[in-house]
């Protein structure tokens, strides 16, 4: 093998397993980058993965990589900025081992994260939040399981992974009730349930009859649901709702836009950005930002706050036709 293999596989074994500890979802993130990274490089240059060295992948050709993804793959460039991580990550890594190579691996490194837009966080009003929870066919199970599942992800705002990751341990129903998951960076949490949320539990951990390590959301046959799951049964859901609440179908519902709800709804209950940056797990209390650009309610009492101007509208004055004549030239 060549310098770069053991390299590349070193920073699984080592650097991500035993030095970082990281998630399964950030070795699978990273090495589908690294994966694409090199299938790109072989149909560039016609050698097999195996026998690459660490300087036949250089700052052109990763540039012509993140390209590729944005125009070939139809990648976002948040997606791009994903993968240049990725990318800077293993470099970092191949730095300590290769100082040989430390001018073409500070070029790498020197590849920026492309800028992009961020746009307004999509969330439901109340009245959308009581048709989606109202959508599932309770009379069936799978409708209960999806009423509770719904409740739960509206009044507690977790991700979706750490939704699907829920056991029955993890929900406690005494005093101070709370459902505890772990999150992302491997953060534990305790989130407080509502009374509302509380007695919908009970009684689906009552049907449910599982073990404490079982899946507190299972499938049919007792297996957690996948993201893809969660995300089809909501999008599904989402369309019954629509008949009930027309806003609805203006809207793109996926299980981040619940995690977006669950935030506004603590917004305009008055509670503060730090409160509700602990409350989502955020690392940093700056993340909440969103929800106040996000918040028009928000802005409009704080300019109903304000002195109105002291501004009369102008009158159009048409030009003189001479001096338009002369500024036309």
């Amino acid at each position: 093998m060549t310098a770069l293999a053991p390299t590349l596989q070193a920073f699984f074994t080592h650097r991500l397993a035993a030095q970082k500890n990281a998630s399964p979802h950030t070795v699978t993130a990273y090495r589908d980058t690294l994966r694409l990274l090199l299938l790109f490089i072989t149909e560039q240059a016609g050698t097999s993965p195996a026998q690459l060295q660490i300087q036949d992948v250089d700052a052109p050709l990763v540039g012509a990589f993140l390209d590729h993804l944005e125009h070939q793959r139809g990648n976002s460039v948040r997606s791009r900025n994903t993968r240049l991580a990725a990318i800077h990550s293993l470099f970092r890594f191949a730095a300590l081992r290769h100082p040989e190579h430390a001018a073409l691996i500070a070029r790498v490194l020197a590849i920026p994260p492309k800028r992009c837009d961020r746009a307004v966080v999509s969330f439901l009003a109340d009245e959308e939040i009581d048709a989606l929870l109202a959508a599932p066919d309770t009379s069936r199970w799978i409708g209960r399981r999806d009423h509770a599942l719904l409740l739960t992800a509206v009044q507690t705002g977790l991700r979706v992974s750490e939704l699907t990751g829920l056991r029955c341990r993890d929900v406690h129903l005494g005093p101070g009730a709370h459902v505890r998951c772990l999150g992302k960076g491997r953060k534990q949490r305790c989130t407080p349930l509502t009374s509302q949320t509380v007695a919908v539990l009970r009684a689906w951990l009552r049907e449910r009859q599982g073990r404490p390590e079982d899946p507190l959301f299972p499938t049919s046959r007792g297996r957690p649901l996948s993201r893809d799951a969660v995300a089809w049964l909501l999008a599904k859901h989402a369309r019954t709702a629509h008949a009930r609440c027309p806003s609805i179908g203006t809207k793109t519902i996926t299980p981040h836009v619940l995690r977006h709800s669950a935030a506004m709804r603590l917004l305009h209950a008055g509670v503060d950005t730090s409160v509700i940056a602990l409350w989502l797990g955020h690392e940093k209390t700056d993340t909440v930002q969103i929800y106040l650009h996000a918040d028009l309610s928000l802005k409009e009492r704080a300019l109903a706050r304000t002195a109105p101007l002291d501004a009369t509208p102008g009158r159009y004055h048409p030009a003189d036709a001479l001096l338009a004549f002369l500024e036309a030239l």
